[in-house]
């Protein structure tokens, strides 16, 4: 038997009897190493919380601020794994480069947040145990790693209905106790998202505002909505003169300071009684 086989095997099946206990996590992200290298590994929950929740995070303690407290409190709606699960009941195993706009790396949400993580290679499982809660499984290579080859990606891939299959077991009773309190994604801060700006906005100018929250570019959203890359400008133009900002830079971060602005939030704009 081949020695990686081997290994997969008897942690495999080291896993099993964890299945429920606390040790599970840590025992699969063990297992998952055993077949391909990676840096960190962040194993999150989602479900109708504001909050994500973290059950596995093994990036080292300096650098949780700026990774993980960060993304839990509000980032993680702008994800491109979070998104493609919510958005598009998107399942399966998935390269972060696959999922994420054109020109992410030009994206606010990118400038702001993902290039202080030093993240240069990133794959993930994203897992629905209900119609409104689901895993998402990250493996990151930072920036001094090489990125994923063909073959690793090939092999996290194939092993994809074993992950999905340990997960669901594992998760089953926690989304059955919250089973009763479920409302269907994505929640409150996704609301929030979906509304930001309404109030202030026409319904074009909303959608456009919307798409640059999401990382589009402005050839993008032309595409998407039908219209030419000088429209798209005006009416991001006459969007930030609305909201009194100057760039995407500016509109981001008031998304993001309307959002840690509420108390308590029953829908709508965020924007009401914040601008």
């Amino acid at each position: 038997m081949n020695s990686h086989l081997l290994d997969f095997s008897q942690k495999l099946a080291a896993i099993m009897p964890e299945i429920g206990s606390d040790r599970l996590p840590r025992l699969l992200i063990s297992m998952l190493k055993t077949l391909v290298p990676f840096d960190n590994a962040v194993i999150l929950h989602y479900r109708r919380d504001v909050t994500p929740v973290v059950h596995y995070n093994d990036i080292p303690t300096q650098e949780r601020e700026t990774q993980i407290d960060g993304f839990v409190n509000s980032a993680f709606i702008l994800d491109p794994f979070y998104r493609a699960a919510v958005d598009q009941r998107i399942s399966g195993f998935h390269r972060l480069s696959d999922l994420a706009p054109e020109g992410f790396e030009k994206t606010e949400y990118y400038r702001s947040y993902f290039k202080h993580t030093d993240i240069n290679d990133e794959v993930g499982y994203i897992i629905h145990l209900s119609p409104s809660q689901f895993m998402n499984i990250s493996l990151s290579r930072m920036t001094l790693t090489q990125r994923f080859n063909r073959t690793q990606i090939s092999i996290l891939n194939d092993i994809n209905d074993v992950i999905e299959a340990i997960c669901k077991q594992h998760w089953n009773a926690e989304v059955q106790s919250n089973a009763s309190q479920e409302n269907q994604l994505p929640g409150q801060l996704d609301s929030a998202l979906k509304y930001f700006g309404t109030a202030y906005l026409t319904d074009r100018e909303s959608q456009v505002v919307q798409l640059f929250l999401h990382g589009h570019s402005t050839k993008s959203i032309a595409e998407r909505l039908g219209i030419s890359p000088e429209t798209v400008k005006l009416h991001r133009k006459n969007s930030y003169a609305k909201l009194d900002v100057s760039s995407q830079a500016e509109l981001f971060y008031l998304f993001i300071d309307s959002l840690a602005s509420l108390t308590s939030y029953s829908g709508g704009d965020p924007l009401v009684g914040y601008l």
